[in-house]
C-alpha cells in the first residue's frame, strides 16, 4: 500500500491508497528516503473526518460528500448476521489477531466509544503485545496517523462483525522497509503468536508489489510465519490493495503501468481479500447486489480518497502472481489464473462510495467520526467470518482457501457472486494518461471478485463443515 499527502484544502482527510509506497521510517519515527533494494509497506486505506459528535447517516454522506457511507448496524444486516447472533455464535472463545505497526495510542477508548454508540458489547479480551520491541512515542506525522488510523479500521470492523471474540493486537515498532527492520519484524511478530498458540486468524492490511521486491528469493526468504501459521491451523488474511489492477513503483510516485498485485495477498498460504461496493437502504438491506468495488472514475469518491476528481487508481486489485505458481486448491479455476496464483480469493466491503464509519480520537486528526474506504476495511471484516466459523466448528479452521475452493464448485450455500463491475483504472502519469485494463466479474470465479461475497448465515456453517 501507499501513503498520499492530505490536500491542505481537506481538513481531517488522511488518504492511504493500498499498494502505494511510504517514506521509510527510522526507529525514532523520523522520515527516511527509501534506499535501493528496500520495499516499503504501510497501511491500506484511505478515510475523511466527517463529524465531531456522532456518525452520519448514509443520507447525509451522500448529501454532503456525495458517497454513501454505512454504519455498523447495516453491515450486520447486509451481511445477514442475525441469524447467527440470534443462536449465540458471535466469535465467542475466538481471538482475531490484527497487525499493525505502531497501533494507536487511543484505540481502547476509541473502541468503547465505537460500541457505545452502536450497543456492541466490549470484546471479552482486549489485549496489545508488542513481541518485537517497544513503540516509539507517538508523533503527529503521516506514518504514525496513517498507521493509528488502520488500527482503528482493523479493530472495529472485526469488532462488527464477531462482537464475542477477542481481541489481540499485534504493534510492531517500525514500518520500514523489507530486508531491513518492517517486514521481518511483521514476520517476527507474527511467528511469535503462532508459536504461543495466542490468536485463530490474523488480519494483515498491508503490502507491497510484488514487483518492487529486489527477487522472488527475498519474498520467500519472508514467508516463515504462512509456513507457522498453515502447520498450527491458523487462518491468514491479508488484503489486496486498492489501485486496481497497478500499484506504485519504488519511487513511491509512479504506477506500473502494467498489471501487478501485492504480497502478501498473493502468498498461496493466505486468503487474499478484495473489496466490492455494497448497495445499502438505511436499514443496511440490500437495494441492488454487491459490485466489483471500482471508484477511479467516481470524483466524489476520489475527493475522499485523494484530495482531487481524478481520475485516480481507486478500485479493488485483482490479477496473477509474477512469483507464485497456481496453487493445487486453485486448479478448479485454472482457465481464469493459468498457471499462476489468482487473487482475490474472496470480497467484502471496500468502496470509497459506501465507506464504512469509524472513530477514532488519536493526536493530529480532528476526534470523531470518520469515513474510511479500501481493502483494509474489507480483510477485518472477513476476519469476524472466520472467527464465527472457527466457533462453529469447535476449533481454529487454518489455511482456508482449499475450503473456499471447494465450496465453490460444489455451489454450497453461502457463497453470493459478485458478477458485475470491473477493476480497470485510468491516471495521469509524467504527462500522460494511461489506462490499464482489468478484469471483468462474472458468474465464475475471476480476476475482479474472486469467488464472490459472503451470506454470513449460510456461508459460516458451510465453512466450518468444508475446512473443519
Amino acid at each position: 500500500m501507499r501513503y498520499r499527502a492530505a490536500s491542505s484544502s481537506l481538513a481531517g482527510l488522511i488518504t492511504l491508497a493500498a499498494g502505494s509506497l511510504l517514506a521509510a521510517v527510522s526507529p525514532a519515527g523520523t522520515a527516511a528516503a527509501p534506499q535501493a533494494g528496500q520495499v516499503v509497506i504501510s497501511p491500506m486505506v484511505a478515510s475523511r473526518f466527517a463529524s465531531a459528535s456522532q456518525p452520519l447517516t448514509t443520507a447525509q454522506c451522500e448529501a454532503k460528500y456525495r458517497v454513501a457511507c454505512y454504519q455498523a448496524p447495516q453491515l450486520q444486516v447486509a451481511y445477514n448476521l442475525g441469524p447467527l447472533f440470534s443462536r449465540g455464535i458471535n466469535g465467542t472463545g475466538e481471538t482475531i489477531v490484527i497487525v499493525d505497526s505502531y497501533g494507536s495510542p487511543t484505540i481502547t477508548r476509541d473502541l468503547a466509544t465505537y460500541d457505545a454508540q452502536y450497543g456492541l458489547p466490549a470484546p471479552p479480551s482486549f489485549t496489545i503485545i508488542h513481541p518485537v520491541g517497544a513503540i516509539p512515542p507517538y508523533q503527529k506525522n503521516s506514518n504514525f496517523e496513517g498507521w493509528a488510523g488502520e488500527t482503528s479500521l482493523d479493530v472495529e470492523m472485526a469488532h462488527t462483525m464477531a462482537p464475542g471474540a477477542n481481541i489481540l493486537l499485534v504493534e510492531t515498532p517500525v514500518d520500514e522497509t523489507e530486508g531491513v527492520t518492517g517486514f521481518p519484524q511483521i514476520v517476527q511478530a507474527e511467528n511469535y503468536v503462532i508459536d504461543h498458540n495466542l490468536g485463530d486468524v490474523i488480519s494483515q492490511s498491508f503490502g507491497a508489489t510484488e514487483e518492487t521486491f529486489p527477487n522472488a528469493a527475498s519474498i520467500m526468504a519472508l514467508r516463515s510465519a504462512y509456513v507457522n501459521a498453515a502447520a498450527h491451523g491458523v487462518t491468514v488474511l491479508a488484503a489486496t490493495g486498492d489501485s486496481g489492477v497497478v500499484d506504485y513503483q519504488l519511487n513511491q510516485v509512479d504506477y506500473y503501468t502494467y498489471r501487478v498485485i501485492d504480497w502478501p495477498p498473493s502468498d498461496p498460504l493466505v486468503t487474499a481479500v478484495g473489496g466490492t461496493q455494497l448497495h445499502l437502504n438505511a436499514a443496511g438491506e440490500h437495494t441492488s447486489p454487491d459490485t466489483v468495488w471500482n471508484d477511479t472514475y467516481n470524483a466524489a469518491a476520489n475527493q475522499v480518497a485523494f484530495g482531487n476528481a481524478g481520475p485516480n487508481p481507486l478500485a479493488t486489485n485483482g490479477g496473477v502472481s509474477s512469483v507464485f505458481p497456481r496453487p493445487a486448491y486453485q486448479d478448479s479455476v485454472a482457465g481464469v489464473v493459468g498457471n499462476a496464483r489468482g487473487v482475490p480469493d474472496i470480497t467484502m466491503s471496500g468502496a470509497c462510495n459506501g465507506a464504512v464509519e469509524m472513530y477514532q480520537s488519536f493526536p493530529g486528526v480532528p476526534a470523531g467520526w470518520t469515513m474510511s474506504c479500501g481493502t483494509s476495511e474489507a480483510t477485518p471484516l472477513f476476519a469476524g467470518i472466520v472467527a464465527l466459523a472457527d466457533q462453529v466448528a469447535g476449533h481454529p479452521l487454518g489455511l482456508i482457501n482449499p475450503a473456499l475452493y471447494a465450496m465453490k464448485a460444489n455451489n454450497a450455500p453461502g457463497l453470493v457472486p459478485v458478477t458485475s463491475g470491473n477493476n480497470t483504472v485510468t491516471f495521469t502519469q509524467n504527462g500522460k494518461t494511461f489506462t490499464v485494463d482489468g478484469y471483468q466479474a462474472g458468474p465464475g470465479y475471476n480476476l475482479a471478485s474472486g469467488l464472490g461475497t459472503v451470506n454470513a448465515a449460510g456461508f459460516v456453517p458451510t465453512l466450518a463443515a468444508y475446512a473443519g
